[in-house]
């Protein structure tokens, strides 16, 4: 059996972005590559397929990339609910309490967020990734108070320095009007103009 891989590779440089991508694709042969600039332009590169061939993907793009490297994860066995988040799936669903990690890299927030939920009896309402939030990332965890404590602790734990962390918290028993608000999208230009 094939085991699934994903990869990020976060660029400070656009043009050493593209060059390094390709050098990725050249390289070995992976099943998915997705790329483009993100604020404060910077170049993500995220790469799936078998481990193998995805870590050696990974490799060339971390050569090529060189001093433009900011940051990168491999995640062989990536978690399925990390998969769905980062396509945009949410669990929205009020419980006990929140859990936020907030990263200065899409890497290191997918890294958290796979660890986190790999770690405890916890769900991912949301992974967001660097468009509106300048490059950063933010992973929500939700469930009882312990396991969400228990989550946020072994996400920021896999993260390699110190300064890929921007802040970590645990609400317990958060207010219900901010989870009506944090169900709905974290971006605020989506919850006004719904109300506009």
């Amino acid at each position: 059996m094939i085991e699934p891989a994903l990869a990020i590779v976060d660029f400070s440089s656009i043009a050493m972005g593209i060059e390094a991508a390709d050098a990725m694709v050249k390289r070995a042969q992976i099943d998915v590559i997705r790329t483009g600039t993100v604020q404060p332009g910077r170049y993500i590169v995220m790469i799936g397929g078998p481990v193998g061939e995805v870590e050696e993907s990974l490799d060339a793009g971390r050569e090529a990339g060189g001093s433009a490297v900011l940051d990168y994860v491999l995640l062989p066995q990536i978690h399925p609910e990390v998969v769905e988040a980062v396509g945009g799936g949410r669990v929205p669903e009020e419980t006990d309490s929140l859990g936020v990690v907030e990263t200065t890299t899409v890497s290191a927030a997918i890294h958290a967020a796979d660890a986190g939920i790999k770690g405890a009896e916890v769900r991912l309402v949301e992974v967001r990734l660097a468009d509106g939030l300048g490059g950063k990332g933010i992973v929500l965890y939700s469930g009882l108070v312990a396991d969400v404590e228990a989550a946020v602790a072994i996400g920021v734990g896999v993260l390699e320095r110190p300064e890929l962390l921007v802040r970590q918290v645990v609400i317990p028993q958060l207010h219900p009007a901010m989870w009506e608000n944090v169900a709905e999208a974290t971006r605020f230009s989506e919850r006004v103009l719904e109300h506009l």
